[in-house]
């Protein structure tokens, strides 16, 4: 699944700028399908202007393409819709986006002849409950489609009559994790919301970038193993197909998907049935590379998932993520500073919400995620070693247990490590990168830019700050 997440450092040969946003975005779809053979675009209707009429544009701009993949059946568009539980300011949007739907359809039918909906799955994000997922799919049913049954004024006939038919007559709604108490209770959420419903299979959808920022990097991968385990077992107790999606970005930090891991990826998250290939992964590699590493994601079979301990994991967890929360508040003017100078790769608007969306903890206001990992990642601090301070032998052993690829991801990210920011931490936090006992070596070329970096900031000058992000992030293959 590609996605608009804005992680990368290149802007793609089609963008008219280096933020992407409207037409641009719309020309992306297409360029996933047609050129790097993703099977499917989420359409994000949260956080910036909304495109309703993507499968019109599509349809119309690329007929060549689109008649010979059915989209729908060969290529999927699937909307990343508002949380109006959360983000009241775009509540109205969601209402706005399922209403797009029909129209949608009859656009298809005219295009493709036939009845085969362009688009029939919304993802709700921060989903906290079954039944802000069983309102979305309730509003769909009785009110967008169930409105063609009316008959209203003083003549006689239907709202269908007058102005066709409303189809698909349902669609699947994807809940996303995005924090611990309910990524943790995923399973039960997911087994609430599919108890009245005749379905065929149900996705879920995992964040892995919130996640390790709200809590750390260990955390982050264990809520997604204990989430991961439990639909499995969601799976067996039901009899329908819980397919797993995890969003993934191609920093350490933010799950370490590149074009050069994907064998260790799916070897990490083997019952996963749909990873996110974010932009990093599609810009910031040769046209070569993305395209085999997304061949082999496609070409893959989940199998099943590893049997973890949910309570051993949410021992580690509460250790992690107060250590972690304790450096990050320490650590926020720093980052804030930082954060000013990494350039946007997408038009967005700012989010409301958890800590993971307002970025803010103890008072303290924090950038969106991939600010966040740029600044770290910028001022020569590996943000994964955040926690791990917390963790004993015990702890490791079992995190090396659960996730094979562990110390593999560590050491991608201790590459970019400054030695002499290190030295601005606490003892024990220094004391945990040598407990892990790896063998890595620092990218003495990044090594030099984060110390210019972190002299500037030392200096409040800003001069060539904006420069020097980027050419740090040139070397990593990934903004943030």
């Amino acid at each position: 699944m590609s996605t608009q997440h804005p992680d990368n450092v290149n802007a793609p040969f089609f963008a008219e700028s280096s933020e992407m946003g409207g037409e641009d975005e719309i020309q992306e779809a297409f360029y996933v399908f047609s050129h790097l053979d993703c099977e499917e675009q989420m359409w994000d209707c949260e956080g910036k202007e909304v495109d309703s009429f993507v499968v019109k544009k599509l349809l119309s701009k690329y007929d060549w393409y689109f008649k010979e993949k059915q989209l729908g059946k060969d290529v999927f568009l699937t909307l990343r819709v508002p949380n109006p539980s959360v983000e009241k300011d775009e509540a109205k949007i969601l209402l706005e986006t399922l209403e797009s739907i029909p129209r949608s359809f009859d656009t298809a039918k005219l295009f493709y002849k036939n009845d085969i909906p362009p688009i029939y799955e919304v993802i709700l994000p921060m989903t906290a409950s079954a039944t802000s997922l069983d309102r979305i799919y309730r509003y769909y049913h009785d009110f967008v489609v169930g409105k063609q049954h009316m008959s209203f004024g003083s003549g006689p006939g239907t709202l269908a009559d007058w102005i066709g038919t409303f189809e698909p007559e349902r669609i699947n709604v994807i809940p996303l994790f995005e924090d611990l108490e309910h990524m943790m209770n995923a399973h039960n959420i997911t087994r609430e919301y599919m108890k009245d419903k005749d379905l065929a299979y149900q996705r879920v959808f995992l964040a892995r970038s919130d996640p390790a920022m709200n809590y750390g990097q260990a955390s982050a991968i264990l809520m997604n193993k204990a989430a991961l385990y439990n639909l499995q077992l969601l799976e067996e107790e039901t009899g329908v197909s819980i397919q797993p999606i995890i969003g993934v970005g191609s920093a350490p930090f933010r799950g370490n998907l590149k074009p050069t891991n994907v064998d260790h990826m799916m070897e990490e998250y083997a019952s996963v049935q749909t990873f996110t290939i974010q932009s990093a992964f599609k810009y910031d590699y040769s046209h070569d590379a993305v395209r085999e590493g997304i061949r082999a994601l496609n070409d893959s079979r989940r199998s099943k998932a590893m049997e973890v301990d949910p309570k051993r994991c949410e021992e580690i967890i509460a250790k992690c993520s107060a250590s972690y929360r304790e450096k990050i508040v320490r650590l926020a003017p720093l980052i804030n500073e930082a954060a000013n100078y990494v350039p946007r790769r997408r038009k967005r608007k700012l989010h409301i919400g958890l800590f993971g969306y307002s970025r803010s903890l103890e008072g303290i206001v924090l950038p969106r995620a991939i600010g966040f990992c740029c600044a770290f990642y910028s001022i020569g601090i590996p943000p994964e070693i955040l926690g791990l301070d917390a963790l004993d032998d015990c702890d490791l052993d079992y995190l090396r247990q659960v996730s094979p690829h562990f110390d593999d991801n560590m050491k991608d990210a201790l590459q970019f490590m400054n030695p002499a920011s290190i030295k601005t931490l606490p003892l024990k936090v220094r004391m945990s990168v040598d407990n892990l006992g790896l063998d890595y070596e620092i990218n003495e070329e990044h090594r030099k830019i984060t110390s210019l970096i972190m002299e500037n900031l030392k200096n409040s000058t800003g001069k060539g700050m904006e420069e020097a992000v980027l050419r740090a992030a040139h070397l990593r293959g990934f903004l943030g």
